[in-house]
């Protein structure tokens, strides 16, 4: 075995993942951002954490229920990532709360907000809510009691309730459960009169002011709100499946009714009532998180698009549309002229639609091509598709049915565009599709002529605006060629020849990669510089850390930008002094992924749809694509550059795991997004990039001089 894959020196993926929430925790926390934006993180926190819980943590909880006792790669067995994970994110809840009440709170009471408990309102409001309950909410609720002749009720995942100690009769030992659930199809707070400014009454607070008129034969002892979630993490047998999309749609059923690995608890809960749920859900101590504050703060995601606060939220953005697009007549010339690299958000993502679009429209295309993974509700390109079919034109698309979370988005829209004529293919068994791939086909005076583009990201028009992606439109025939060949594996489930220029997961990519690293090993071993920058959302596969870690000590200057998971230790002695690791989290997700080789001053740069974990190496059809035209090159590495260059929104990774900030004295401050931003806004990146671009510190990155003198 290799002596670098020791425990010690991996990152457990669990933990680092809770690192990773605790960054977006401090863009809450992060008063120089727009208060409705510390909203949203707030909500993206608990949205992420239901997440972790549903997938992360029900795996966990099956493995554990399986007496599966491996320990991961970082020397933790389950049992101890359980512990660990309780420890950790007790501590994130707490902050996160904390976050909610001392600051949030009181910077929205400042713009006159304010969300009011029952004790403080007035008789004019208890009068108004009182009628407001008994004409929108009374007869939307539903209590359940549990007695000898009703069984405890199955709580919907991610629900919230109100559950009672009720005393029935005159008897005092004679007590029941009973359970409220708080209906998600009315809004989750309610406006109530206000003399100065907007005030607003949670529905769960409106529900317990008025539990007399649901329980009025029985005397209410105790009453708490509580939240519960459930394993998520269904295995899907798809070599049984006759059917696929039948098989998916009843494990979408299923995932409502796992088992219960997480209780959000009301403070201050009755012990009696406690114990009954403990029972009832069979749960542990440490699965239990009492919450100081409303439970479940994703609504504060919905209460940030009310009107009147665009003051509160970030100035609004307009992607630029590239001058390429605007000096022909079509998009098919404009992309036959040279490559053309769009950085979203950035960059629009119009084009990626208008050439889908055109398309549809040109009697000339003879065939469209796409793999769709997640799009949005009201997808332009969808739509696009659909009129190609129904106008005649040939389209085939590969429906991702397994996209977690948005399986039954896919379903309804692939039962749409086979009912236009299009051939829908759902994804290969075993495997998920998640490659971004578009092919045009057009018949031409030089005869037939493909026209591409391959992403980084979904070809989803909505999460563009706010993801950071980088897309490539090219005519190059290889990659042309390649694109078919993979497009007619996908299809035909055949085994694809040898490729030209892309790189195919599960076929080749861990090798291409491996390959890719070893080149700069033996290269520094040689004494030649030698230099990997890496940007991707997570970093978890053990095999490629591990030769990382060779290169490490070869001498391989090592720069990686990991948004997310990172299961590397940088900075041990030996194995990875060479290897710094930053995380960007700010305004845009980041989500390109982007692979650069120093290469012995051939400068080697790939995009790809795959982060280095196991799952897009081995269970996934991922895409690496090479980027070849040199301003497609040269904007690529002032993009590298300016996030490796940021000092306000990037973290640093240390040897013990934890992230900490910048130390800026001595350096200028540089917000990357806004940097990349500003370049949108003016309308020039090159000019915009270039005043942010330092001559010294591109050569101190390791790129080629011969580009500095550009800058």
């Amino acid at each position: 075995m290799n002596i670098y894959y020791s425990p010690e020196n991996f990152i457990n993926r669990e933990l680092s993942w809770i690192e990773f929430n605790q960054r977006v925790l401090e863009e809450a926390q992060d008063t120089s951002n727009a208060l409705f934006e510390r909203l949203k993180f707030e909500a993206i926190v608990s949205s992420n954490l239901d997440e972790f819980f549903m997938i992360r943590v029900g795996s966990l909880c099956d493995q554990i229920t399986a007496g599966f006792n491996k320990p991961d790669a970082a020397g933790l067995t389950p049992v101890c990532q359980m512990g660990n994970i309780s420890i950790r994110v007790h501590k994130l809840v707490y902050d996160q709360l904390n976050c909610y009440n001392r600051s949030l709170k009181l910077a929205l009471r400042k713009e006159k907000i304010f969300f009011l408990k029952p004790k403080e309102l007035n008789e004019e409001q208890c009068q108004y809510i009182k009628e407001y309950y008994f004409k929108n909410i009374y007869p939307v609720i539903t209590p359940m009691v549990v007695d000898t002749s009703s069984p405890f009720p199955l709580i919907l995942n991610r629900s919230l309730n109100i559950g009672l100690l009720l005393q029935k009769g005159q008897a005092i030992n004679e007590q029941v459960f009973a359970t409220i659930q708080v209906p998600s199809v009315l809004e989750r707070i309610i406006e109530v009169p206000y003399y100065n400014g907007k005030a607003f009454v949670f529905l769960e607070d409106i529900i317990k002011m008025n539990l007399s008129s649901l329980f009025n034969s029985h005397k209410i002892i105790a009453s708490s709100c509580y939240r519960i979630t459930r394993n998520a993490d269904l295995t899907l047998d798809e070599e049984g499946a006759e059917d696929l999309l039948e098989a998916i749609e009843e494990s979408l059923k299923q995932r409502k009714w796992g088992n219960v690995v997480r209780v959000e608890l009301e403070i201050g809960m009755d012990e009696r009532l406690l114990h009954i749920l403990e029972e009832e859900l069979e749960i542990s101590k440490e699965q239990e998180y009492e919450i100081n504050g409303p439970i479940d703060l994703t609504f504060l995601m919905k209460f940030t698009k009310k009107t009147g606060y665009n003051h509160l939220l970030y100035s609004h953005m307009k992607p630029q549309v590239l001058d390429e697009f605007f000096k022909t007549n079509s998009i098919f010339e404009s992309i036959s002229k040279n490559d053309i690299l769009l950085h979203h958000p950035y960059d629009s993502f119009k084009p990626v639609i208008d050439l889908v679009k055109q398309a549809a429209a040109d009697p000339n295309v003879l065939a469209i091509k796409q793999t769709l993974y997640r799009v949005s509700g009201n997808s332009p390109i969808i739509k696009a598709l659909i009129n190609a079919a129904e106008q005649g034109t040939q389209v085939t698309v590969l429906v991702e049915l397994k996209a977690r979370f948005d399986e039954k988005n896919n379903i309804i829209w692939a039962k749409s565009l086979e009912k236009a004529g299009c051939h829908v293919i759902y994804g290969l068994v075993g495997l998920k599709t998640h490659c971004k791939i578009l092919i045009v086909v057009r018949k031409e005076d030089t005869g037939i002529n493909r026209y591409v583009h391959l992403g980084t990201g979904n070809y989803n028009d909505v999460t563009a605006k706010l993801y950071t992606d980088l897309g490539l439109f090219t005519v190059n025939p290889y990659i042309a060629s390649d694109a078919s060949t993979i497009f007619n594996m996908l299809s035909g489930h055949s085994q694809p020849n040898d490729l030209h220029k892309l790189s195919l997961a599960p076929l080749n990519l861990r090798e291409r990669f491996l390959y890719l690293i070893s080149e700069e090993t033996e290269n520094a071993r040689m004494g030649k510089k030698a230099k990997i920058i890496a940007k991707m959302n997570s970093l978890v596969d053990t095999e490629i850390i591990t030769a990382l870690y060779n290169a490490s000590s070869a001498g391989v200057n090592i720069n990686l930008i990991v948004r997310g998971i990172c299961c590397l230790r940088p900075g041990i002695p030996g194995v990875s002094e060479n290897i710094s690791v930053r995380s960007i989290v700010g305004r845009f997700l980041e989500h390109s992924r982007i692979y650069y080789f120093y290469n012995n001053g051939n400068e080697a740069i790939y995009l790809s749809s795959a982060d280095l974990m196991t799952r897009n190496l081995d269970r996934r059809v991922e895409l690496l694509f090479p980027v070849e035209d040199k301003n497609a090159v040269f904007k690529i590495k002032q993009i590298l550059d300016i996030s490796l260059a940021d000092t306000v929104k990037a973290r640093i990774l240390n040897t013990d795991g934890y992230y900490t900030r910048i130390d800026r004295r001595g350096k200028e401050n540089v917000n990357s997004q806004k940097v990349f931003l500003n370049a949108a806004v003016e309308g020039d990146f090159n000019k915009q990039i270039k005043l942010n671009c330092n001559k010294e510190r591109w050569i101190e990155n390791g790129f080629e001089p011969k580009f500095a003198s550009t800058i």
